[in-house]
């Protein structure tokens, strides 16, 4: 099957709330502008711009022309994140999308990839020191995510829950996501997932996996750097 590459509409910066510079593909993902800063002994030095919602299971298919995720069935499948991809899975993805998306981005140019880490914990955080993004309590987990405790057992369609104050869902549970980081050879996860409980899915909880590892648990979330 022939894949197009998608087309991406630039959306003027007062489009969305937060007053935050975005950009959106035809697939509905939504890309939004995080500056420098520091929180929570985290630095960033260069902007960005990350997805609002992990990689869905259509944003995969277009690109791969498949579609590994366990959790595929129901008419709303494909606005659930896409998961069961290793790391290096990601990589080619990654690589598609960059050979098939050459065009500027709100006049810049610049390139696909994972977001570190670091990026990601600070865009997740979106200002805030306290355990998620919105509370310290254990109690109001279930506003911001899909955890173990309220998932049944599965992935959900991406953006149900209350977002971020920089315009960022699902970065509390749903599923967890590769990051560029390495840690003894391993690739860091951020953010927990549907089967995981409430402390696993903190702004600073993180796993470590092997490049090949595949989970049912594991998604990502896209970065779009300027050059």
């Amino acid at each position: 099957m022939s894949v197009c590459a998608p087309v991406y509409l630039i959306r003027p910066s007062w489009f969305v709330s937060h007053v935050r510079p975005t950009f959106s593909n035809e697939n509905g993902g939504t890309f939004v502008l995080i500056e420098p800063g520091d929180i929570a002994n985290i630095t960033i030095i260069e902007p960005f711009f990350i997805g609002s919602r992990p990689v869905t299971q259509v944003e995969w298919t277009v690109i791969m022309d498949n579609n590994p995720a366990k959790f595929k069935d129901g008419w709303s499948a494909g606005l659930r994140p896409i998961e069961t991809v290793s790391w290096l899975e990601c990589q080619e993805f990654i690589s598609r999308l960059n050979e098939q998306d050459v065009q500027e981005k709100l006049g810049l140019t610049g390139f696909w990839r994972l977001p570190t880490s670091e990026e990601w914990e600070y865009a997740c955080r979106a200002g805030t020191t306290t355990r998620w993004y919105h509370s310290d309590r254990d109690s109001d987990l279930d506003a911001v995510a899909w955890h173990a405790g309220n998932s049944g057992a599965t992935t959900r369609e991406v953006g149900q829950k209350k977002s971020n104050d920089w315009g960022l869902y699902d970065c509390h549970g749903n599923v967890a996501e590769w990051t560029s980081s390495e840690s003894e050879l391993k690739r860091i996860t951020k953010g927990g997932s549907w089967l995981m409980e409430s402390e696993s899915t903190t702004s600073a909880a993180s796993g470590k996996y092997a490049v090949d590892k595949r989970s049912d648990a594991i998604g990502f979330r896209l970065v779009w750097a300027p050059l």
